[in-house]
């Protein structure tokens, strides 16, 4: 009994220090993603995330890090989405009122409803993450 109870606890204190040592593999990698998103390369951040995840599935602090990073990296790259989104749809709608032919006002007014369509997804999104975000404080 107490040679399986020693076992056991070997066991245990191996996979601790499994655990704590994926942690410390994945700090370089983590730190890589803190200096992308501190330089404002969104895109590059989530996929440096995805492939902290791929490599070190136990790293459980480092994921913990990395989903609040990628949060703010999607939230931001929303955002800026969002803005462009807008200005493209202020430019189309003024084009629109200036047009005098029907077939480009028609398809003008085509690119105007994806526009909107986007622009009304895009802001989902961001209502998604906030939402995301409020639940894991």
């Amino acid at each position: 009994m107490k040679k399986g109870a020693w076992i056991f606890l070997l066991a245990l204190l191996v996979s601790c220090v499994t655990e704590m040592s994926e942690d410390d593999k994945a700090a370089t990698l983590l730190s890589q993603i803190d200096s992308l998103y501190n330089k404002g390369e969104y895109r590059a951040t989530l996929d440096s995330i995805e492939s902290l995840r791929m490599k070190f599935p136990r790293a459980i602090q480092s994921r913990k890090h990395a989903l609040h990073i990628w949060q703010e990296a999607s939230l931001r790259m929303a955002q800026a989405d969002i803005a462009s989104t807008d200005s493209a749809l202020q430019v189309v709608t003024r084009m629109i009122g200036q047009e005098s032919n029907i077939y480009k006002r028609n398809m003008m007014g085509v690119k105007r409803d994806s526009l909107k369509a986007r622009y009304e997804a895009m802001c989902g999104v961001v209502r998604m993450i906030r939402l995301r975000q409020k639940e894991s404080k």
